[in-house]
Protein backbone atom coordinates (compact mmCIF):
# COMPACT_ATOMS: atom_id res chain seq x y z
CA UNK A 1 0.00 0.00 0.00
CA UNK A 2 1.53 3.35 -1.29
CA UNK A 3 0.21 5.37 1.39
CA UNK A 4 0.75 2.65 3.95
CA UNK A 5 2.91 5.73 6.31
CA UNK A 6 1.34 5.63 9.51
CA UNK A 7 2.72 4.55 12.64
CA UNK A 8 0.55 2.50 15.49
CA UNK A 9 1.31 5.64 17.77
CA UNK A 10 -0.13 7.99 15.33
CA UNK A 11 -3.15 5.30 14.54
CA UNK A 12 -3.90 5.44 18.43
CA UNK A 13 -4.15 9.09 18.40
CA UNK A 14 -6.29 9.09 16.07
CA UNK A 15 -9.06 6.71 16.30
CA UNK A 16 -8.68 6.93 19.91
CA UNK A 17 -7.84 3.00 20.62
CA UNK A 18 -4.97 2.25 22.35
CA UNK A 19 -2.11 0.65 20.92
CA UNK A 20 -2.78 -2.76 22.59
CA UNK A 21 -6.64 -2.49 21.82
CA UNK A 22 -5.20 -2.32 17.53
CA UNK A 23 -2.67 -4.89 18.34
CA UNK A 24 -5.41 -7.48 19.97
CA UNK A 25 -7.92 -6.55 17.12
CA UNK A 26 -5.02 -7.22 14.20
CA UNK A 27 -3.55 -10.24 15.73
CA UNK A 28 -6.62 -12.06 17.05
CA UNK A 29 -9.71 -10.55 14.35
CA UNK A 30 -7.66 -9.86 11.77
CA UNK A 31 -9.40 -6.39 11.77
CA UNK A 32 -6.48 -4.78 9.58
CA UNK A 33 -3.54 -6.43 8.12
CA UNK A 34 -0.60 -3.20 8.39
CA UNK A 35 2.39 -3.23 6.06
CA UNK A 36 5.51 -3.68 8.29
CA UNK A 37 9.32 -2.25 7.40
CA UNK A 38 12.47 -4.13 7.63
CA UNK A 39 12.36 -3.52 11.35
CA UNK A 40 9.40 -5.05 11.93
CA UNK A 41 7.29 -1.93 12.42
CA UNK A 42 3.85 -1.85 11.86
CA UNK A 43 2.66 0.98 9.07
CA UNK A 44 -1.23 1.83 8.81
CA UNK A 45 -3.09 3.32 5.41
CA UNK A 46 -5.97 5.95 6.12
CA UNK A 47 -7.94 3.71 5.20
CA UNK A 48 -7.02 1.44 7.46
CA UNK A 49 -7.40 4.22 10.14
CA UNK A 50 -10.63 4.63 8.82
CA UNK A 51 -11.84 0.87 9.13
CA UNK A 52 -10.52 0.83 12.87
CA UNK A 53 -12.27 4.56 13.38
CA UNK A 54 -15.81 2.94 12.10
CA UNK A 55 -14.96 -0.66 14.79
CA UNK A 56 -14.32 1.39 17.83
CA UNK A 57 -17.49 2.98 17.26
CA UNK A 58 -19.46 -0.20 16.73
CA UNK A 59 -17.71 -1.90 19.44
CA UNK A 60 -19.16 1.50 21.70
CA UNK A 61 -22.45 1.06 20.14
CA UNK A 62 -22.36 -2.61 21.66
CA UNK A 63 -21.82 -5.10 18.48
CA UNK A 64 -19.11 -7.60 19.04
CA UNK A 65 -15.79 -6.94 17.82
CA UNK A 66 -15.95 -11.03 17.11
CA UNK A 67 -18.53 -10.29 14.19
CA UNK A 68 -17.74 -6.79 13.05
CA UNK A 69 -14.03 -7.13 12.26
CA UNK A 70 -15.33 -9.97 9.56
CA UNK A 71 -17.54 -7.18 7.87
CA UNK A 72 -16.17 -5.38 4.46
CA UNK A 73 -15.48 -1.61 5.43
CA UNK A 74 -18.66 -0.92 3.38
CA UNK A 75 -20.74 -2.96 5.68
CA UNK A 76 -19.41 -1.29 8.56
CA UNK A 77 -20.26 2.23 7.00
CA UNK A 78 -24.04 0.58 6.86
CA UNK A 79 -24.26 -0.49 10.54
CA UNK A 80 -22.42 2.69 11.61
CA UNK A 81 -24.88 4.44 9.82
CA UNK A 82 -27.97 2.46 11.03
CA UNK A 83 -26.48 2.70 14.57
CA UNK A 84 -26.03 6.55 14.74
CA UNK A 85 -28.67 7.31 12.94
CA UNK A 86 -27.85 6.98 9.75
CA UNK A 87 -24.91 9.60 10.51
CA UNK A 88 -22.15 9.14 7.82
CA UNK A 89 -18.97 7.92 9.76
CA UNK A 90 -16.49 7.78 6.49
CA UNK A 91 -16.21 11.80 6.64
CA UNK A 92 -16.06 11.81 10.50
CA UNK A 93 -12.96 13.77 12.16
CA UNK A 94 -10.93 11.36 13.66
CA UNK A 95 -8.64 13.67 14.66
CA UNK A 96 -10.57 14.68 17.83
CA UNK A 97 -9.41 13.03 20.67
CA UNK A 98 -12.02 10.38 22.16
CA UNK A 99 -9.70 8.73 24.69
CA UNK A 100 -7.13 10.27 27.02
CA UNK A 101 -4.47 8.37 25.55
CA UNK A 102 -1.55 8.94 28.14
CA UNK A 103 -3.90 8.73 31.01
CA UNK A 104 -5.84 5.63 29.91
CA UNK A 105 -1.52 3.86 29.15
CA UNK A 106 -1.16 5.27 32.77
CA UNK A 107 -4.15 3.38 34.09
CA UNK A 108 -3.41 0.32 32.17
CA UNK A 109 0.39 0.04 33.66
CA UNK A 110 -0.68 0.74 37.37
CA UNK A 111 -3.16 -2.54 36.81
CA UNK A 112 -0.12 -4.62 35.20
CA UNK A 113 2.18 -3.79 38.86
CA UNK A 114 -1.05 -4.53 40.53
CA UNK A 115 -0.36 -0.79 41.80
CA UNK A 116 -3.18 0.49 43.54
CA UNK A 117 -1.70 3.78 44.71
CA UNK A 118 -0.87 4.87 41.14
CA UNK A 119 -4.30 3.88 39.82
CA UNK A 120 -6.27 5.53 42.11
CA UNK A 121 -3.76 9.10 41.18
CA UNK A 122 -4.15 8.82 38.01
CA UNK A 123 -8.02 8.64 37.89
CA UNK A 124 -7.68 11.73 40.46
CA UNK A 125 -6.04 13.44 38.10
CA UNK A 126 -8.42 12.44 35.10
CA UNK A 127 -11.14 13.80 37.36
CA UNK A 128 -9.22 17.41 38.00
CA UNK A 129 -8.61 17.56 34.54
CA UNK A 130 -11.68 16.24 32.66
CA UNK A 131 -14.44 16.66 35.25
CA UNK A 132 -16.36 13.92 36.45
CA UNK A 133 -18.43 12.82 33.13
CA UNK A 134 -15.02 13.59 31.23
CA UNK A 135 -13.42 11.27 33.11
CA UNK A 136 -16.28 8.40 32.94
CA UNK A 137 -17.02 8.63 29.48
CA UNK A 138 -13.12 9.05 28.19
CA UNK A 139 -11.15 7.32 30.20
CA UNK A 140 -12.77 4.48 32.37
CA UNK A 141 -15.39 3.41 29.77
CA UNK A 142 -12.80 3.13 27.79
CA UNK A 143 -10.22 1.72 30.22
CA UNK A 144 -13.38 -0.94 30.87
CA UNK A 145 -13.06 -2.06 27.22
CA UNK A 146 -9.02 -2.42 27.02
CA UNK A 147 -9.45 -4.51 30.23
CA UNK A 148 -11.72 -6.32 28.60
CA UNK A 149 -9.90 -7.29 25.09
CA UNK A 150 -6.64 -8.03 27.04
CA UNK A 151 -8.51 -10.40 29.83
CA UNK A 152 -10.15 -11.61 26.68
CA UNK A 153 -6.63 -11.98 24.53
CA UNK A 154 -4.41 -13.53 27.79
CA UNK A 155 -2.61 -10.19 28.05
CA UNK A 156 -4.31 -9.81 31.05
CA UNK A 157 -5.70 -12.30 33.94
CA UNK A 158 -8.31 -12.74 35.72
CA UNK A 159 -6.77 -11.41 38.82
CA UNK A 160 -5.54 -7.86 37.18
CA UNK A 161 -9.52 -7.59 35.94
CA UNK A 162 -10.49 -8.18 39.37
CA UNK A 163 -7.90 -6.14 40.89
CA UNK A 164 -8.88 -3.05 38.49
CA UNK A 165 -12.58 -3.40 39.53
CA UNK A 166 -12.17 -3.27 43.29
CA UNK A 167 -10.03 -0.27 42.70
CA UNK A 168 -12.62 1.37 40.75
CA UNK A 169 -15.49 0.32 42.81
CA UNK A 170 -14.07 2.08 45.85
CA UNK A 171 -12.87 5.30 43.56
CA UNK A 172 -16.44 5.31 41.46
CA UNK A 173 -18.18 4.97 45.00
CA UNK A 174 -16.46 8.28 46.78
CA UNK A 175 -16.99 10.40 43.87
CA UNK A 176 -20.71 9.17 43.41
CA UNK A 177 -20.82 10.33 47.15
CA UNK A 178 -19.94 13.84 46.10
CA UNK A 179 -23.30 14.06 44.32
CA UNK A 180 -25.61 12.65 46.23
CA UNK A 181 -28.45 12.88 44.89
CA UNK A 182 -31.88 14.32 47.55
CA UNK A 183 -34.13 12.13 48.95
CA UNK A 184 -36.42 12.85 46.93
CA UNK A 185 -34.49 11.98 43.53
CA UNK A 186 -35.17 8.93 41.70
CA UNK A 187 -33.32 5.02 42.45
CA UNK A 188 -32.06 3.41 39.91
CA UNK A 189 -30.78 -0.21 40.77
CA UNK A 190 -27.97 -1.50 39.10
CA UNK A 191 -26.26 -5.09 39.15
CA UNK A 192 -25.40 -7.49 36.47
CA UNK A 193 -27.88 -10.75 36.57
CA UNK A 194 -27.03 -13.86 37.42
CA UNK A 195 -23.99 -15.53 35.37
CA UNK A 196 -22.56 -12.31 34.25
CA UNK A 197 -19.60 -12.04 36.18
CA UNK A 198 -18.14 -8.63 35.19
CA UNK A 199 -19.15 -5.86 36.74
CA UNK A 200 -17.08 -2.79 35.47
CA UNK A 201 -19.45 -1.90 32.91
CA UNK A 202 -22.08 -1.41 36.06
CA UNK A 203 -19.31 0.87 38.24
CA UNK A 204 -19.39 2.80 35.13
CA UNK A 205 -23.28 3.07 34.65
CA UNK A 206 -23.63 3.72 38.60
CA UNK A 207 -21.37 6.79 38.76
CA UNK A 208 -23.04 8.49 35.84
CA UNK A 209 -26.51 8.25 37.19
CA UNK A 210 -25.29 9.45 40.93
CA UNK A 211 -23.39 12.69 38.62
CA UNK A 212 -26.89 13.33 37.11
CA UNK A 213 -28.82 12.96 40.54
CA UNK A 214 -30.12 10.06 40.58
CA UNK A 215 -29.83 8.32 44.24
CA UNK A 216 -28.18 4.56 43.15
CA UNK A 217 -28.04 1.16 44.80
CA UNK A 218 -25.64 -0.75 43.75
CA UNK A 219 -26.06 -4.39 44.43
CA UNK A 220 -22.64 -5.99 42.78
CA UNK A 221 -22.22 -8.56 40.48
CA UNK A 222 -24.11 -11.81 39.45
CA UNK A 223 -27.11 -11.78 41.62
CA UNK A 224 -30.59 -13.70 40.72
CA UNK A 225 -33.77 -11.95 39.52
CA UNK A 226 -35.73 -12.55 42.95
CA UNK A 227 -33.03 -10.83 44.46
CA UNK A 228 -32.70 -7.99 42.06
CA UNK A 229 -36.68 -7.83 42.13
CA UNK A 230 -36.76 -7.76 45.68
CA UNK A 231 -34.09 -4.70 46.21
CA UNK A 232 -35.96 -2.94 43.23
CA UNK A 233 -39.69 -2.94 45.35
CA UNK A 234 -37.99 -2.07 48.72
CA UNK A 235 -36.69 0.84 47.61
CA UNK A 236 -39.26 2.16 45.32
CA UNK A 237 -37.48 2.16 42.43
CA UNK A 238 -38.21 4.00 39.34
CA UNK A 239 -35.32 2.35 36.96
CA UNK A 240 -33.27 -1.40 37.23
CA UNK A 241 -30.08 -1.32 34.94
CA UNK A 242 -28.22 -4.33 34.10
CA UNK A 243 -24.44 -4.95 32.88
CA UNK A 244 -24.27 -7.45 30.23
CA UNK A 245 -20.70 -8.27 29.67
CA UNK A 246 -19.70 -11.87 29.49
CA UNK A 247 -20.44 -14.71 28.87
CA UNK A 248 -21.75 -14.06 25.77
CA UNK A 249 -23.40 -17.76 25.34
CA UNK A 250 -25.72 -18.37 28.78
CA UNK A 251 -28.67 -20.15 27.74
CA UNK A 252 -29.70 -19.36 31.06
CA UNK A 253 -29.82 -15.68 31.28
CA UNK A 254 -33.42 -15.36 29.43
CA UNK A 255 -34.77 -17.45 31.94
CA UNK A 256 -33.54 -15.33 34.31
CA UNK A 257 -34.44 -12.27 32.37
CA UNK A 258 -38.32 -13.50 32.35
CA UNK A 259 -38.33 -13.63 35.77
CA UNK A 260 -37.18 -10.43 36.46
CA UNK A 261 -39.66 -8.83 34.27
CA UNK A 262 -42.54 -10.80 35.87
CA UNK A 263 -41.45 -10.36 39.71
CA UNK A 264 -41.21 -6.51 39.03
CA UNK A 265 -43.93 -3.66 39.54
CA UNK A 266 -44.68 -2.67 35.12
CA UNK A 267 -43.77 1.33 36.29
CA UNK A 268 -40.48 0.43 36.95
CA UNK A 269 -38.30 0.26 33.89
CA UNK A 270 -35.46 -2.02 32.93
CA UNK A 271 -32.16 -0.71 30.90
CA UNK A 272 -29.60 -3.07 29.53
CA UNK A 273 -26.34 -2.30 28.22
CA UNK A 274 -22.67 -3.74 27.46
CA UNK A 275 -20.53 -5.78 25.18
CA UNK A 276 -23.00 -8.72 25.11
CA UNK A 277 -26.09 -6.94 24.38
CA UNK A 278 -26.51 -8.02 20.76
CA UNK A 279 -25.88 -12.25 21.77
CA UNK A 280 -29.24 -11.36 23.88
CA UNK A 281 -31.21 -9.11 22.08
CA UNK A 282 -33.90 -11.27 21.28
CA UNK A 283 -34.32 -11.89 25.41
CA UNK A 284 -34.53 -8.27 25.78
CA UNK A 285 -36.90 -7.38 23.39
CA UNK A 286 -39.28 -10.14 25.02
CA UNK A 287 -39.28 -8.28 28.48
CA UNK A 288 -39.80 -5.12 27.23
CA UNK A 289 -36.15 -3.68 28.15
CA UNK A 290 -34.14 -0.56 26.94
CA UNK A 291 -30.87 -1.35 25.24
CA UNK A 292 -27.79 1.40 25.76
CA UNK A 293 -25.74 1.18 23.15
CA UNK A 294 -22.90 3.69 24.77
CA UNK A 295 -22.41 5.69 28.69
CA UNK A 296 -23.57 9.05 26.05
CA UNK A 297 -27.20 6.96 25.55
CA UNK A 298 -27.48 6.03 29.37
CA UNK A 299 -27.07 9.61 30.33
CA UNK A 300 -29.83 11.04 27.70
CA UNK A 301 -32.12 7.88 28.67
CA UNK A 302 -32.02 8.62 32.21
CA UNK A 303 -32.63 12.43 32.01
CA UNK A 304 -35.89 11.46 30.06
CA UNK A 305 -36.81 9.17 32.88
CA UNK A 306 -36.88 11.80 35.14
CA UNK A 307 -38.82 14.01 33.47
CA UNK A 308 -42.56 14.31 34.72
CA UNK A 309 -45.43 11.78 33.23
CA UNK A 310 -47.57 14.19 30.68
CA UNK A 311 -51.20 14.37 31.74
CA UNK A 312 -53.56 13.07 29.41
CA UNK A 313 -55.69 16.37 28.02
Amino acid sequence: MADSNHAIKMVSRRTGLTAHVIRIWEKRYAAVQPERTSTNRRLYSEAQIQRLGLLRDLTHAGHSIGHVAKLSTEKLRELAGESAGNQTHATRDLTAPVVKESLLDECLAAIKRFDAPALENTLKRASIELGALGLLQRVVAPLAQTIGELWRDGSLTAAHEHFASAVLRVFLGNISKTFGGTENAPVLIITTPAGQIHELGALLAGAAAANLGWRVTYLGASLPAAEIAGAARQNRARAVALSLVYPEDDSRLEGELLRLRELLPPEITLLAGGRALPAYRDALDKIGARQMNDLAHLCSTLDELRKPAKKPK
